[in-house]
């Protein structure tokens, strides 16, 4: 797994794949579907998906995948190994969503909630399946959601492919399961060696799991939080957890939205407003002293007091 696309920019998202197995080009094939990294508050979110020949299936149970969560980082590391070298019959493809994709999407004016952003990444997997020959007739995926809705949403953008849509289905099919093992393997690489963008100098790599309640990721946060800059790409900003410590913690940011207009925001920062030099009376007796622009005079244009 060459994951040199992804370090060289870390701040976009991108697709890794496996070659395509003939055989997967010329016989019915079932895949699966699942996501690793989706709760952290550090690092991307991976979605990986795995296939092979519906004929296939015992083979792959043969090599012992299981739920990536049961499993050890050194299991992960050597089931993947294992998927990799049947290249004869497996092929793997992965989406790596970065934190700032993520956080970007969540919080840009027309919401993209993560749902979305995981649906998406998902049907973009199945879809780049399919692009490269691979003859689908089965899809097995783990829920975001509800799973009768996200099945069926499933099944009316790839008709005539039987889609399979559970809980827990990374620990009830081993496609599934493997899928999730690429995902993980993906995710703990690509978290163990990030590349900081940010001149940080020799970053603490101890940030735990990087889910919001491991002690280890709190301590990194506060370490880490620039008062006025805010944290490093390598944190999901739209996460709560990010934004209640920036909000205790950072320097106190006003930002001036529509709902606030130009003459409170004007006087609560103790400047004068655009409209003040508008439609200003004038004292009693006070003349014009410059003359008008031939601009107003030739199109009829005169000063109003009010607006």
């Amino acid at each position: 797994m060459d994951l040199g696309v992804f370090e060289a920019d870390n701040s976009v998202s991108c697709r890794l794949a496996s070659a395509v197995p003939e055989d997967c080009k010329n016989e019915d094939c079932c895949l699966g579907i699942d996501e690793a990294g989706r709760g952290p508050v550090l690092g991307p979110m991976v979605y990986g998906i795995c296939f092979c020949p519906v004929s296939r299936k015992e083979d792959l149970k043969g090599l012992k995948v299981a739920d990536s969560k049961t499993l050890s980082e050194a299991e992960r590391e050597n089931l993947f190994e294992k998927l990799d070298e049947a290249k004869s019959f497996v092929g793997w493809a992965l989406q790596i969503l970065s934190p700032n994709t993520i956080s970007t999407s969540m919080l840009q004016r027309a919401k993209y909630n993560l749902n979305a952003l995981s649906h998406d990444a998902a049907i973009g997997l199945v879809q780049f399946a399919l692009d490269s020959g691979v003859q689908l007739k089965e899809v097995f995926v783990d829920t975001v959601g509800p799973a009768e809705k996200y099945e069926e949403k499933l099944s009316k953008r790839f008709p005539g492919i039987k889609v399979t849509v559970r809980p827990k289905a990374d620990s009830l099919f081993p496609i599934v399961s493997a899928a999730s093992i690429c995902a993980k393997v993906a995710r703990d690489r690509v978290v163990k060696d990030w590349k900081f963008a940010e001149d940080l100098g020799e970053v603490d790599t101890e940030y735990g799991s990087g889910y919001p309640n491991d002690p280890k990721t709190k301590s990194w946060m506060l370490k880490y939080l620039d008062p006025v800059f805010g944290y490093p790409q390598f944190v999901r900003f739209s996460w709560s957890t990010a934004q209640t410590l920036m909000d205790s913690k950072a320097v106190t940011v006003h930002w001036d939205d529509d709902e606030e207009d130009g003459e409170k925001a004007a006087a609560r920062q103790n400047n004068t407003s655009m409209l003040s030099y508008f439609g200003r009376n004038k004292p009693a007796g006070q003349t014009q002293t410059r003359e008008t622009h031939r601009f107003f005079t030739e199109r009829r244009l005169q000063t109003v007091d009010t607006l």
